[in-house]
């Protein structure tokens, strides 16, 4: 088996003298000084570049930076430059040090004769069956270049959407985590300093404020076990829900009815499917096989299973637009958009501008989502910690009418 490519920083001089540096993959310090030989280069240090613990170096590969590297790709192909010429060139410009070993182990692959899909697979971290399954498309068909193409469309696409949807949650969640750490420290630190006040009065205090009272010794003397308590739930919710089939899908249903934040996730789901059929049945995938890949794409249990449905109805002679109608999870409008594509025989096309439609819906509603939440999440902070204080002042003002 062969040793693993290792990268190496270097310093020396070219064939004119001038003074060079860089860095370069190899199995070993001797094989990295032969290849700079080899390049007209005198090297004077060759180390092993050191990995740095924190910093952009230490990043693991994000999706993001998949999608970065498939236009990169599709932009060196489409211009001439050979693939493993363009490999070694975007490995070379990366500042990500995983990523560069990785695009370095590709490389060195395709280098000894492999195709460039069964090098991909040995990192389904990073390229899942639908990205390899295309690559392989376009080795076959001798189209990698307008195959990358697409592929860095679908990629870029499902990453910005994927955004949109986290953008969409991030908001609201992180407010009301604000509000609950605010809320516990008040509870905690500042009612009972009201609480020894109150002591002194001699009087009892009003309802609202004895509740408030109440609450607080609770997390006084309970606090650390509610806390532990939501860790523990969500650690176990969180195993629970990556095991357990049953509980993701009943998740995925539930999220579906939550108003509006259901209506963005459906959206996005149409989305993903349109933009993946499209793009796999553009690169000359079968139509079932097609099917297969969007299922998996679609982000979401009840689009899986509905579009699971379709392929095999497809399978059985049936139309994708009356199979799609007869699921009753697709929206009218693109069930007949494709029973248009079908009958002009452009199904790709439509599946295209339907994607397009529904990822600028997905955006205008995510926009109105944050414009609607910033008045409510306000108004609730405002209730809840302004509730907070009228009650810790409630009996100084009741002592004051009574003076």
């Amino acid at each position: 088996m062969a040793a693993a490519p290792i990268t190496y920083e270097y310093s020396g001089a070219n064939k004119r003298g001038q003074a060079v540096k860089g860095e370069i993959s190899a199995t070993s310090i001797l094989e990295a000084k032969n290849q700079l030989r080899r390049q007209g280069i005198s090297a004077k240090k060759v180390k092993k570049l050191s990995t740095p613990l924190f910093g952009k170096g230490a990043e693991k590969i994000k999706p993001m930076d998949i999608a970065v590297v498939s236009r990169q790709l599709a932009t060196m192909l489409s211009a001439g430059v050979t693939l493993i010429q363009s490999i070694d060139m975007i490995a070379q410009g990366h500042n990500n040090v995983k990523m560069r070993k990785m695009l370095a182990e590709i490389s060195n692959e395709v280098k000894a004769g492999n195709p460039l899909s069964n090098s991909l697979r040995k990192h389904p971290d990073q390229f899942d069956d639908l990205y390899c399954d295309l690559v392989e498309t376009g080795e076959q068909s001798g189209a990698l270049e307008t195959i990358y193409d697409r592929i860095a469309i679908y990629k870029e696409k499902a990453e910005a959407l994927k955004s949109k949807i986290k953008k969409a949650m991030f908001y609201p969640i992180a407010v009301i985590t604000v509000a609950f750490i605010v809320t516990t420290i008040l509870l905690i630190f500042v009612v009972p300093q009201f609480e020894e006040i109150f002591s002194s009065f001699g009087a009892e205090l009003p309802a609202f404020t004895q509740f408030v009272l109440v609450i607080s010794r609770f997390m006084q003397d309970n606090g650390l076990f509610v806390g532990a308590g939501l860790f523990v739930a969500g650690y176990l919710f969180k195993r629970a829900h990556k095991k357990s089939k049953k509980l993701r899908d009943s998740v995925d249903a539930k999220l579906l009815k939550i108003p509006v934040i259901g209506e963005i996730l459906k959206k996005a789901s149409v989305a993903r499917f349109t933009r993946t059929l499209s793009t796999t049945f553009a690169a000359g995938v079968p139509l079932i096989s097609a099917l297969d890949s969007a299922a998996g794409a679609a982000g979401n249990a009840i689009f899986r299973d509905a579009i699971l449905f379709v392929k095999k109805e497809v399978a059985g002679g049936i139309q994708m637009n009356v199979a799609m109608r007869s699921t009753g999870v697709f929206p009218e409008m693109v069930v007949q958009m494709i029973a248009i594509g079908e009958e002009a025989g452009a199904v790709d096309e439509m599946l295209s501008k339907i994607a397009f439609i529904y990822e600028a819906e997905v955006d205008d509603l995510v926009d109105g989502l944050t414009s609607l939440l910033e008045p409510m999440i306000m108004a609730v902070l405002g209730v809840v910690i302004g509730g907070l204080i009228v009650a810790m002042y409630l009996p100084i003002f009741e002592m004051g009418n009574v003076i």
